[in-house]
């Protein structure tokens, strides 16, 4: 998945709401446990509603497919406190483009969200990891519409994100 452009102009590193850095973070880790065991990262999705995470994959034929997929779900997740959509991809640095973990995500009523990563290389078949993630920049945030979650009523919440039923483990088993 390499044709998505986060620009980075910022010289210094922001300071990202701690849900979201959690929910970033999370995801980067998904990934690259994935990465580790093997597999393909598909694209996905990790969204905080109240104290569950619902993860989602976005498959697609094409980078714009995955991401309108993402943000479609993302920007009608009422009541969500924060985002994170995660893919394998790839930046530009001054050592020239080299491969990614990207996990892009923001807060509702935001008009920038946040994209970190981790750097890789692969060495016999195998990803190595940069030890910390890197800012890469400020990124679209598919949440910029939407209110704080507070402000949203259970009734105007999607009864999925609302169900005392979920598991997490559960959830996240059913994606692999």
């Amino acid at each position: 998945m390499v044709d998505r452009v986060v620009e980075s102009s910022e010289t210094e590193v922001p300071e990202i709401p701690e849900t979201l850095e959690k929910v970033l973070l999370f995801t980067l880790d998904e990934a690259k446990e994935k990465m580790n065991q093997g597999a393909d990262v598909v694209p996905f999705t990790a969204l905080v509603v109240k104290d569950n995470l619902f993860i989602e994959s976005h498959p697609g034929d094409s980078a714009e497919e995955c991401f309108a997929f993402a943000r479609h779900t993302v920007e009608g997740a009422r009541g969500a406190e924060a985002y994170g959509f995660c893919y394998d991809g790839y930046v530009e640095t001054d050592a020239g483009t080299q491969d990614a973990i990207i996990a892009e995500g923001g807060i509702p009523g935001e008009d920038e969200g946040y994209a970190i990563g981790y750097v890789y290389n692969i060495v016999d078949d195998k990803p190595v990891f940069e030890a910390d993630p890197a800012y890469i920049g400020a990124a679209p945030n598919f949440m910029a519409g939407l209110k704080d979650a507070e402000a949203y009523a259970d009734d105007e919440i999607d009864e999925k994100y609302l169900d005392d039923e979920f598991d997490e483990e559960e959830e996240v088993e059913e994606e692999d």
